[in-house]
């Protein structure tokens, strides 16, 4: 949520309603200092991300082993999740490896000078999110994230994809000083960064066991200190990135012919650049939160101006999977009705482990919140959890608005009759199986194991129930009440009525599904309209050669003219012309 924030606000800078263009879509001269704040926050958000790992201290991270238990205690797994899990333990610590030079190292490529060492990140970031989609449901993440990515490309790229045709570059030999120093620059790149990731990873084949090991050779002293030496630097050298750009910008704004269109470029550079660069330096606060020594040594206006907007999230810091949690286990609460108080009947919900025999569900871009929260509630007592009492009481009332955020069709609710009259909780452990469990029946996907009671078992009215609800301030409120004629509220109702039968999922992908439609069928009315390229002015050898030979005495008659005016020498070049 706090990315989506941050990223909705940049968008206004990115593309304001095209207030600032006109209502035109060119490409306005600014429009590469805006972009570059779109690549100084996914630096941040993978730079952080790869940072926090080492950072926490975690063993799990430091010993290369965190993926082993990351597919199973996920938040909301997919099916790739269990079949990655059965990878084995050398491929799992090599996948460590790769994701820390993904998020640590390939990030401090974002700023190069070079476009293909650009387009080398890009794709590094775009194969880690999509490995991610594959293997964990985190909804809207790693999508926004592969678009914060676009920032990278430039439009001779993007062209490519659109099959605009390419650009013909000079294929003169040799080559010029700049061209084989760009060339040498890159592969000088990519050399050490083989090299350094064989060195402090301690890369090395086994060719007995036909594996490649791998452990980390430096200590968190050692992490620790290369960190508070390049945090100041790097944000040095955004710095001059982002000026660079600026000028960059400004040169272009001086180019535009017109006084007035020029005075209008001009103009619109100044707002965006000065919204920019106030951008940047406020994001230095949260950025330098990865190294607190460096954190202290920002200007001190530079810590005035982040306290004046932290309210609104414009700028966050950002640290992924900080910690591994679940290594003894997946904790999953399980919610169990009874009308007897000893029959009990467990409670399914659409999208978290439950029933071992289901599969897990894919679900982004959608974000089941409800699923989400009782995974952070499995980590601790219920006290932790206060929505949790709230939780109870609403499905011991019956209310469908809570309930089918359990269960959308009703008719999977155990109790869609009637409410339970009593409801408790218990704390399992769950692992994924292994393909080796598999009987002759359909083979679950988890095998779990009981903790003990998460929940005690109440009733409407039950004191221990009351108590909890008037500690967190969870007792029963009159509804607000809206005007009669208030038009929002009904018209919200009446959406929300409509969207019922649907689950999360369907409303997303048909909503993205209608998007993508309008837009394909707008860029093939915009293709119709502008699509054949007008008619060339033909030469007369052109047109002769359409008009056959009457165009072809035409144009030996324009050579005799052209020679009565004076010969031109013949040779190579008069040969080409006479062909």
């Amino acid at each position: 949520d706090s990315l989506l924030l941050e990223t909705g606000f940049l968008a206004v800078l990115v593309a304001p309603l095209r207030l600032l263009g006109g209502g035109s879509s060119a490409w306005r001269p600014h429009d590469t200092v805006t972009f570059w704040g779109v690549r100084w926050l996914l630096f941040r958000l993978m730079f952080a991300s790869g940072v926090v790992k080492l950072t926490s201290r975690c063993p799990t991270w430091w010993g290369l082993t965190a993926l082993t238990y990351h597919y199973e205690t996920q938040c909301i797994p997919t099916p790739g999740a269990w079949l990655a899990h059965q990878l084995p333990m050398w491929f799992q610590k090599l996948s460590v490896v790769a994701t820390y030079v993904i998020e640590v190292a390939v990030p401090l490529l974002f700023f190069a000078p070079l476009r293909r060492l650009r387009l080398f990140a890009f794709y590094c970031q775009v194969l880690l999110q999509v490995l991610i989609i594959l293997t964990g449901n985190y909804n809207f993440f790693n999508a926004l994230t592969i678009v914060l990515a676009l920032s990278l490309l430039d439009e001779e790229h993007v062209g490519c994809w659109l099959g605009r045709p390419r650009k013909r570059h000079s294929s003169a030999w040799p080559p010029s000083l700049g061209s084989v120093l760009a060339t040498l620059l890159e592969l000088s790149t990519y050399g050490l960064l083989l090299y350094w990731t064989v060195r402090y990873f301690s890369l090395e084949f086994n060719w007995d066991k036909k594996l490649l090991d791998s452990k980390v050779a430096f200590t968190y002293h050692e992490f620790t200190t290369w960190l508070r030496t390049v945090t100041l630097p790097l944000v040095g050298v955004a710095f001059l990135s982002l000026s660079w750009e600026i000028l960059v910008a400004m040169y272009r704004c001086a180019c535009t012919r017109g006084c007035f269109w020029k005075f209008w470029a001009t103009l619109q550079w100044a707002i965006m650049a000065t919204a920019t660069m106030s951008l940047f330096a406020v994001s230095l606060v949260p950025f330098t939160y990865i190294d607190h020594e460096s954190n202290g040594k920002l200007w001190p206006g530079i810590h005035q101006m982040f306290g004046a907007v932290e309210r609104f999230q414009v700028v966050n810091s950002y640290g992924l999977f900080r910690r591994m949690t679940g290594v003894g286990g997946r904790p999953e609460v399980i919610l169990e009705g009874s009308y007897d108080g000893h029959s009990w009947t467990e409670i399914e919900f659409m999208y978290k482990p439950g029933n071992v025999s289901a599969a897990p569900a894919v679900v982004a871009p959608h974000q089941p919140r409800l699923d989400w929260q009782l995974w952070f509630a499995a980590l601790g007592p219920h006290q932790g959890s206060p929505w949790f009492s709230a939780l109870v009481l609403r499905l011991l009332q019956g209310q469908p608005d809570v309930i089918r955020l359990v269960q959308t069709d009703e008719s999977q609710y155990p109790f869609h009759a009637r409410p339970p009259t009593f409801l408790r909780a218990q704390l399992y452990k769950y692992w994924f199986t292994s393909p080796s469990e598999a009987s002759s029946g359909p083979a679950p996907w988890w095998r779990r194991q009981h903790v003990q009671e998460f929940f005690p078992s109440v009733s409407l009215g039950d004191p221990r129930l009351e108590s909890l609800l008037s500690q967190h301030g969870l007792k029963d409120k009159p509804p607000l009440r809206h005007r009669a004629d208030a038009v929002l509220p009904r018209f919200l109702s009446s959406v929300r009525r409509l969207c019922q039968p649907f689950s999360g999922p369907t409303l997303l992908w048909s909503l993205y599904l209608v998007a993508a439609t309008a837009g394909l069928l707008r860029a093939l009315a915009r293709r119709a309209r502008w699509g054949s390229p007008p008619a060339r002015h033909k030469g007369p050898r052109e047109r002769g050669e359409r008009n056959g030979v009457r165009g072809t005495e035409g144009a030996r008659g324009t050579e005799g003219s052209r020679g009565t005016e004076g010969a031109r020498p013949e040779g190579r070049h008069g040969n080409k012309r006479k062909k």
